[in-house]
């Protein structure tokens, strides 16, 4: 069997870090077992789906590398659904209700407080249909026995189906709500495991009844638990971060994508630099039933641990002009992130502003530019600098290190500096000791 998953946005927004995590889970299931991730574009919602988000969901799933095998959209698919649902009509498991919703809701009121559940109770056959009133369909949950199914996650899950609402699938205005068009695309689209949050557990009930009902087997379900922010509760901030957010703080996808790979999950939290790498042991039996908390920092944290890891030819194309792999390799120990890497390149590559210093921090630079002057610097010239100057000036330390760094690179920490002052060289090292000595 071919593994097909999913991902089913849809495009009334933007994608936030909780629908990118369902997207990289599908992504890397698929990509585990060589099968294939479809995205889905549930835009049924004619008022508020937008060409516009649909183009920004794509365009971000790019920018992380979860590109879809296929693409498919729910609005071109309506006259499936109308066929489908004609069969669901002559089997009498789909039927017409004329209930308002102001109706809906007193009735609701009336069972909760009665102490029993707000389920829909079906009208006898016979009731006159009222006159002026266009129905909504419901479809008819079989209440003979009850919904079972191994969850990926969650494991053995049991539902009476008396205890819920005949589901409506087909508003009095013609449109379709979610459930029974989805049913019908992963029947079509032959999608062999479903992967969503714990959100849609009840849903999932009713849709196995659905699948039955037009004769095909169900995929298999993973209902993951949900992402919530790291204080404990689901809050606005976390429903804002996405790809915008993550771009524009200069993180790399793969720190994103490391996190939620493993997040909610018995693995270490790891920054890998491909899909690959995630995809090798991605298992649903590591994830557990806690929810899973997401904090932005930690992302910070692995794009800077990921910064460390890159090789060359991940970033080399991103680099200023005139980087070189050992230029990479001095610095990239320093970054947090990619655009660090500029600044630290003109350190060793280009112009800095002389820092100012305290008169006697001159004087030391002042006898450093001389030694340089008389310096091997084929070897090793930063350990024979500190060594002669340490021997002339009679300091040590930080008392010695420090006014040379700063001179030197116009910064207080970073790399070691005996690679950084082999890299920019005599003449460059020459000249901003001395215009740091001087000003």
């Amino acid at each position: 069997m071919k593994v097909v998953t999913r991902f089913a946005p849809s495009p009334t927004g933007r994608l936030h870090v909780g629908n990118i995590r369902t997207a990289l889970h599908n992504a890397l299931f698929a990509r585990r077992h060589g099968g294939s991730f479809i995205l889905r574009i549930d835009d049924t919602d004619r008022e508020r789906s937008t060409a516009e988000h649909d183009q920004a969901i794509r365009d971000d799933l790019d920018w992380l590398g979860l590109a879809p095998d296929k693409v498919v959209r729910q609005s071109e698919r309506f006259g499936l659904y109308e066929r489908e649902f004609e069969r669901l009509v002559e089997a009498a498991r789909v039927y017409a209700c004329y209930e308002t919703p102001e109706e809906l809701e007193l009735r609701r009121k009336v069972l909760l407080g009665r102490g029993l559940p707000p389920v829909y109770e079906r009208k006898a056959v016979g009731v006159p249909v009222p006159e002026g009133r266009s129905p909504h369909w419901r479809f008819r949950l079989d209440h003979d026995a009850p919904i079972e199914w191994r969850d990926l996650v969650r494991g053995p899950q049991r539902f009476d189906p008396r205890l819920l609402s005949d589901p409506v699938v087909h508003r009095e205005d013609g449109s379709w709500l979610y459930l029974l068009p989805s049913v019908i695309d992963d029947i079509d689209l032959a999608v062999t495991h479903i992967v969503r949050g714990e959100d849609h557990v009840s849903n999932s009930a009713a849709q196995l009844q659905m699948f039955a009902a037009l004769s095909a087997e169900p995929p298999e379900l993973a209902h993951e638990a949900l992402l919530v922010a790291a204080e404990g509760k689901l809050s606005k901030r976390l429903g804002s971060i996405g790809v915008e957010e993550i771009r524009g703080l200069g993180l790399e996808p793969m720190a994103l994508l490391s996190l939620l790979a493993r997040l909610g999950t018995s693995q270490p939290v790891e920054p890998l630099a491909s899909l690959d790498e995630l995809a090798a042991d991605f298992d649903f039996a590591h994830f557990g039933r806690a929810p899973a908390h997401f904090d932005l920092h930690d992302v910070e944290l692995l794009n800077a641990r990921l910064m460390h890891r890159l090789d060359f030819a991940d970033v080399a194309d991103r680099l200023p002009d005139g980087a070189s792999e050992p230029d990479w390799l001095l610095l990239r120990g320093n970054l947090e992130r990619l655009s660090d890497f500029a600044g630290w390149f003109e350190v060793i590559a280009g112009d800095i502003a002389p820092p100012r210093l305290g008169g006697d921090e001159r004087a030391l630079v002042g006898q450093a530019a001389e030694i340089a002057a008389s310096l091997d610097w084929s070897d090793d010239p930063w350990h024979a600098l500190a060594d002669a100057l340490k021997a002339s000036a009679g300091q040590k330390g930080r008392a010695l290190f420090m006014p040379l760094r700063l001179a030197l690179t116009g910064r207080d920490s970073g790399p070691e500096m005996a690679g950084l002052l082999k890299r920019m060289g005599r003449d460059r090292a020459m000249a901003r000791l001395s215009s740091a000595a001087h000003v």
